[in-house]
């Protein structure tokens, strides 16, 4: 589904060098340290993702302005990955919106939404994410951007909300 012209358009970019100490700043912020592990511990897992075959970290940017990190991934190529029982071409999202005025203003569910778009467009058949079952901001935010729940799953990532979209039903 395209954008209303007055929906903000959002720039996805990787992630570089660069961008590790913003992205450990928004970490440590309160609505992202909740739900995240330590920055030290993120930061070190993204900047091994730069060059990563199997995830992608982005930082989204509107306006020219950093606002979140995106990032993408393959279940497939990962081993043993709790979602690898997905449908094969599946991806994974993960989304943290970085500087605390952007929070509650629309911009999750709008990122996810023009993301998922364009990884349709590339030919995934379901986009699948995993927010924490007490993080209900994320649920509501994912659920305006169509996504539906499909599980509840406890493993190394912890217990989530498996949620995901498909392809043929992006009908509204």
């Amino acid at each position: 589904m395209a954008p209303r012209s007055d929906e903000p358009r959002y720039v996805f970019r990787p992630v570089s060098e660069a961008d590790l100490r913003r992205i450990a700043g928004w970490l440590a912020e309160p609505h992202a340290a909740a739900w995240w592990d330590d920055p030290e511990t993120e930061i070190a897992a993204i900047r091994g993702h730069i060059d990563s075959v199997s995830v992608e970290p982005l930082i989204v940017e509107l306006d020219g302005r950093p606002i979140a990190y995106l990032q993408s991934y393959d279940p497939h190529l990962e081993d043993d990955h709790p979602y690898a029982d997905q449908p094969f071409g599946t991806l994974g999202i993960d989304l943290t919106i970085g500087p605390p005025e952007m929070i509650g203003s629309g911009h999750g569910p709008a990122i996810v939404r023009q993301f998922v778009d364009e990884l349709f467009e590339e030919g995934a058949p379901r986009v699948v994410i995993d927010p924490h079952p007490d993080n209900r901001r994320a649920i509501r935010a994912y659920e305006k951007a169509g996504f539906r729940e499909i599980g509840r799953r406890s493993s190394v990532y912890g217990d989530v909300v498996l949620m995901a979209v498909d392809a043929e039903g992006d009908d509204e």
